[in-house]
């Protein structure tokens, strides 16, 4: 149990990360805005040299051709009207604005301090804010009703979600999902190009596709007559004369029921159905096909399943770069569940109160170990290092052989989705008898003699202490 001095500690602490958080976002925004302007600056300066409406190639001929004198003082003379009309207007130099933007940023006002909106929930960009979107998961046809701090740890596992479930209420939630994670990552990241990232992942995502690895959605193997649940395996058959020796009832149901045309000869319905083998319905000649609306289902339905899988894979990737921020709110919303009311109303009244924070130090950070930063932006201390064992690296052959940095990562990735994927992968369930396994050798079910499903080492174990 904590004591007030080492509550008021924490709070202390919390306080000034969070301000250093807010300074950063701040200042990355503040960046942003200078590099618009810069680029729409010289996308003026672009067009004003190509000049393709000839004003520039005007002027330059004006104050240089034969009247260059003519031009000067009828130019004077607009000079000067100008400021007969408007004799209170003042020129003010470029340089006295970007001297303003020096002194806000260093003396920044309580306007200034605020750039982005967060609701309180979100902590000025510590935190996320799912309350919403949970709601939505919750009440979608066949989810499971657990709770908000399950949900932060699950809602990126889009992989386990069957099928069939993945309707159009499953989509205007993975559309609602993804416009918030594309929102925050833009008011937390702000330097973050988000049109690159969709490129990236647009690639990545048509690659996997293709080959049948994106996770949740595997290939479809079969051919086109299994997918129209027409019972007929053409793999038996060489040629589409073994095919006419069926007879015509049962080539007249299988064209049918895979919305291909039926009319024509016995041996003309056998070549078309005999072309279907080995073959998707997707990939078939459209001129094979009735002229009705039903044949262009199945590529509807092909073209929807893309879509969906498209948004799960910028789902994926938005909760990859906001892994902190999902890990930070987990953990507050744990801590808060654990609070009484009036310990959290005191916690909400020093958020808003104003604290001062101390000036970054700018000077370049010697950190010639490449050691991790801590909250102050400064590299932790190499015995605080060590003392995590953060220079000791796990490797994990299941997530396929991928390395995580310190036991706490390597704990904790057990948990996450990339360890439960390759589990599925293997067709093993990913229960706690298969804890700290990381190899597919050791990961192989073995059942004891009262039915429980163990890990090959724990029933050798077992074996040899004749407990079996």
């Amino acid at each position: 149990m904590e004591t007030i001095l080492e509550q008021q500690r924490r709070y202390h602490e919390e306080k000034e990360r969070l301000m250093d958080l807010r300074d950063q976002i701040n200042s990355d925004h503040r960046t942003r805005a200078m590099l618009d302007r810069y680029m729409e600056v010289s996308g003026n300066l672009r067009d004003s040299y190509e000049d393709k409406d000839g004003m520039r190639k005007d002027e330059l001929n004006a104050i240089s051709g034969p009247n260059e004198f003519a031009e000067f003082y009828n130019r004077l003379k607009q000079i000067k009207e100008f400021h007969r009309k408007h004799p209170n207007e003042i020129c003010v130099p470029m340089s006295v604005e970007f001297d303003e933007l020096i002194k806000a940023r260093e003396n920044p006002s309580e306007e200034a301090q605020n750039l982005v909106e967060f609701t309180d929930e979100e902590g000025y960009g510590r935190y996320l804010d799912l309350h919403d979107c949970f709601l939505k998961f919750i009440n979608l046809k066949g989810a499971d009703k657990i709770e908000y701090i399950t949900y932060l740890s699950c809602f990126d596992q889009l992989f386990d979600i069957s099928k069939d479930r993945k309707n159009a209420e499953y989509k205007k939630y993975l559309e609602m999902l993804l416009e918030y994670l594309q929102d925050y990552t833009d008011r937390v990241k702000p330097l973050l190009d988000q049109n690159e990232l969709y490129g990236k992942v647009l690639g990545e995502f048509d690659k996997k596709w293709e080959n049948g690895t994106f996770p949740g959605w595997p290939k479809e193997t079969s051919s086109a007559l299994t997918h129209a649940g027409a019972h007929l395996d053409l793999s038996a058959f060489s040629s589409w004369e073994e095919l006419a020796l069926l007879g015509s009832g049962q080539i007249e149901v299988c064209p049918h029921a895979l919305g291909l045309k039926c009319g024509g000869t016995l041996e003309e319905r056998a070549q078309r159905l005999f072309s279907t083998k080995g073959k998707s319905l997707e990939s078939l000649d459209p001129s094979l096909f009735a002229k009705n609306p039903k044949a262009k289902g199945p590529k509807k339905d092909t073209e929807r399943n893309k879509e969906i899988g498209f948004l799960e894979a910028q789902v994926y990737e938005y909760v990859e770069i906001l892994g902190e921020q999902r890990q930070l709110t987990h953990e507050n919303v744990q801590r808060k569940q654990a609070r009484t009311g009036e310990e959290r109303e005191e916690e909400e009244d020093e958020q808003l109160s104003e604290s001062e924070s101390e000036d970054d130090d700018n000077e370049i950070i010697y950190n010639p170990k490449n050691l991790p930063l801590g909250w102050d932006g400064k590299p932790i201390p190499y015995w605080l290092y060590k003392l995590h064992g953060l220079n000791i690296n796990y490797n994990c052959e299941i997530c396929g052989n991928y390395t995580y940095r310190g036991p706490k990562a390597f704990q904790r990735h057990f948990a996450e989705w990339r360890h439960a994927h390759g589990m599925r992968c293997l067709g093993i369930p990913n229960t706690a008898h298969f804890a700290n396994v990381t190899q597919i050798e050791d990961a192989e079910e073995y059942e004891d003699s009262s039915g429980n499903v163990v890990n090959k080492k724990t029933y050798e174990d077992l074996k040899r202490q004749g407990l079996l």
